[in-house]
């Protein structure tokens, strides 16, 4: 053994951009991806990866006009359903766009809102979040689009619009789970809007209920927390944890939870961190319960897939659109 000693230690000296990952690069799963805040580039794209290559992307402008006035747009939550179409957020509004990239339904939010969630229920109807004041969470009808229910969410700061939330879902229970991140709150409320359960995290980005009854939350603050019913904290993945491994997290975004038990942690860097050090970071990682990083994903050219918001794995169990996923 002591011949690869040497190695070893050289290995363990290279930076961590330089390092080999651990995994298959894009050949370890298929997914669908997207990203906020892609700010060096004119467009903000869509990307679905199959078999180790992309097949097939959209893309959006990144600055428009919006009511009159420049604003920016931003993919955050995307989502591919069994009908080959995909759902996703662009902060002003929510698409669905169909294989050949034809637009089958489409919502846009007034002025001083913005949407950055966005959960399908079933393929008729989706669960949409409406950053404003008041802040709403909306069950559309596809078909019709109207609205056919509407839960106001309570915010922090009602004025402060874009720091108010990113995911909420609803739970298989009924329940709306909301990442206060806005009150640093985790909460749970029935469709009446009486609390049924929350926990304090500090800046929360997603909570996801898991199938076991915990719940999985992220954080910006650079956290993975696994959460029981009681508070109590079972398990996480930390900055701390990671820069051990050798690499640098930033803020954790979108988390999913796989059917072996594995954690699925975005890394967005793009409000943290110039663009021309992007490509040194590490955009998601496959974290086991024992905090092992069993895959890392870098990849910042041929495709560029950009900062890391959202990630769909392709093949786990279950459709997205019945609930079953873990994300």
């Amino acid at each position: 053994m002591k011949p690869y000693l040497p190695l070893l230690a050289l290995l363990l000296a290279l930076p961590a951009h330089a390092q080999p990952l651990p995994g298959k690069g894009l050949s370890e799963h298929s997914f669908l991806y997207c990203g906020e805040y892609e700010h060096n580039a004119d467009q903000q794209t869509l990307h679905l990866i199959r078999d180790g290559r992309e097949v097939w992307s959209h893309a959006i402008k990144f600055r428009v006009m919006r009511h009159e006035k420049p604003d920016i747009q931003e993919l955050g939550d995307c989502t591919l359903l069994s009908n080959g179409n995909i759902i996703f957020t662009t902060r002003f509004g929510a698409a669905e766009i169909t294989p050949d990239k034809t637009i089958v339904w489409e919502y846009f939010g007034p002025d001083h809102t913005e949407i950055h969630s966005l959960q399908p229920l079933g393929l008729d109807r989706v669960l949409l979040v409406q950053n404003g004041n008041p802040a709403k969470a909306l069950t559309i009808d596809k078909k019709t689009n109207t609205v056919v229910a509407t839960f106001i969410v309570p915010v922090g700061q009602p004025d402060n619009v874009h720091g108010q939330l990113r995911r909420v879902r609803l739970t298989a229970a009924g329940t709306y789970l909301v990442a206060h991140m806005d009150r640093n709150l985790v909460a749970e409320y029935d469709p009446a809007g009486t609390l049924m359960w929350s926990t304090e995290v500090a800046s929360p980005w997603a909570a996801v209920r898991l199938k076991n009854g915990n719940t999985l939350i992220s954080s910006n603050k650079g956290f993975v927390r696994e959460i029981t019913p009681a508070g109590a904290v079972v398990w996480d993945f930390t900055r701390e944890d990671a820069a051990a491994l050798g690499y640098d997290l930033r803020n954790v975004q979108e988390v999913t939870r796989l059917d072996n038990g594995n954690t699925i942690v975005t890394n967005w860097v793009a409000g943290a961190i110039k663009p021309v050090d992007w490509p040194q970071t590490v955009q998601v990682f496959e974290v086991t319960a024992r905090k092992q990083v069993v895959w890392a994903l870098r990849e910042w050219a041929a495709p560029n897939l950009g900062p890391a918001t959202s990630i769909q794995l392709l093949d786990q169990p279950g459709l997205a659109e019945n609930g079953d996923l873990q994300r």
